[in-house]
């Protein structure tokens, strides 16, 4: 590898798509020049139709943005989008090439929004003649095949789950205790609408709970694990559509379904006006994230450097009070609140352009 380059100041675009919104931001190096996060109303993106056709809106957005605040497209050295559900690739800093690109578009672009980072950043990249990358995507997989088996030959556990800022918080945290990332043992929970709790062993991520697909705790809005016994019944009462199943399990299920909301400041408000069923609703939720942080215990063989608490709950100390009563006792428990993912974009970037890391091909 060659020499690091430690003296130049990088110009990045960072695009970062939701499922409701569009958070973009440029960075000089790792000093941030001016984030904004565009709320798209769902008039809006129903008028689009699918999330594809979301990509004229959104790079509307982003060009405004640039606009507005005198950054010439010229002038930037590289673009990097948030991936989507690609085929699961190791942990690093892709060049978004045409194999990527047609993965995005046909099999993952209208899944879920993130696909549309990457499908934009090619683009903006190709007009200007830069490189255009992805970091971390939901689907880095880097679980051991003792991991993967589930009983049921034909279906296998899938790694799906907040790479981006699982990696980044431990990178974080690593640094703070005086040691790097890979020569540490960590137990990562990224807390959120979804939640994974990821085992981190020496800079890979061994084992973690698909957080799409149902499995690991409930959350502010997925059902997380059930019963399957009792889930199969209910497929095939007639009561309910395959359509209203799904939602149940990734937007309507959770806390929502037992509070009608999936906003934990709320849960607390009801909880402190004496409602005892809230109160048991959250503990449920931080106890069954305890026991998935249990879980990669085990699966880290019992040797724990520390317990992570990362996303939006983490702002929560009720909430992350009960987990840290819990697991306390296994490894020091350590709380970034939120997640900077676009900060962690702008960084994966920047270690490929100084030469620090090696980009990886798709």
């Amino acid at each position: 590898m060659k020499k690091p380059v430690t003296d130049r100041v990088f110009r990045i675009l960072v695009i970062n798509p939701g499922s409701t919104s569009t958070k973009t931001a440029v960075y000089e190096n790792e000093e941030e020049l001016v984030v904004t996060s565009f709320r798209h109303s769902r008039a809006e993106l129903d008028a689009a139709g699918s999330i594809l056709n979301q990509k004229e809106l959104r790079m509307g957005y982003i060009f405004q943005m640039l606009k507005e605040n005198d950054i010439p497209l010229e002038s930037l050295d590289a673009v990097v989008g948030r991936g989507g559900l690609v085929q699961p690739i190791d942990s690093g800093t892709y060049l978004i090439n045409q194999r990527m690109l047609d993965d995005l578009i046909h099999s993952a672009a209208d899944v879920h929004a993130s696909a549309l980072g990457g499908i934009i950043a090619h683009e903006i990249a190709t007009r200007v003649g830069i490189p255009g990358y992805v970091v971390d995507p939901i689907v880095v997989d880097e679980m051991e095949p003792v991991a993967k088996l589930t009983g049921i030959p034909g279906i296998e556990r899938r790694s799906v789950f907040h790479a981006l800022n699982q990696k980044a918080v431990a990178r974080r945290c690593a640094a703070d205790m005086g040691m790097k990332y890979e020569d540490g043992r960590f137990i990562v929970a990224h807390m959120g609408g979804g939640i994974t709790v990821g085992a981190h062993r020496y800079g890979r991520v061994i084992d973690v709970n698909d957080g799409i697909a149902g499995e690991g705790p409930f959350t502010p809005e997925r059902c997380g694990q059930v019963p399957i016994q009792q889930l199969i019944s209910m497929c095939f009462s007639g009561e309910y559509t395959e359509d209203e199943l799904l939602k149940m399990a990734r937007t309507t299920g959770g806390m929502y379904a037992y509070l009608g909301t999936n906003d934990l400041q709320k849960c607390e408000r009801l909880i402190r006006e004496g409602d005892e069923y809230a109160a048991l609703v959250l503990e449920s939720m931080a106890y069954q994230v305890s026991k998935e942080i249990g879980a990669m215990f085990a699966a880290l063989e019992g040797r724990v450097d520390a317990i992570i608490l990362t996303g939006g709950l983490a702002y929560s100390t009720r909430f992350t009070g009960v987990i840290k009563q819990r697991v306390g006792l296994i490894a020091p428990v350590k709380i970034y609140p939120g997640e900077d993912e676009m900060l962690a974009l702008a960084q994966g970037v920047l270690r490929v352009l100084r030469g620090e890391e090696r980009v990886m091909t798709y």
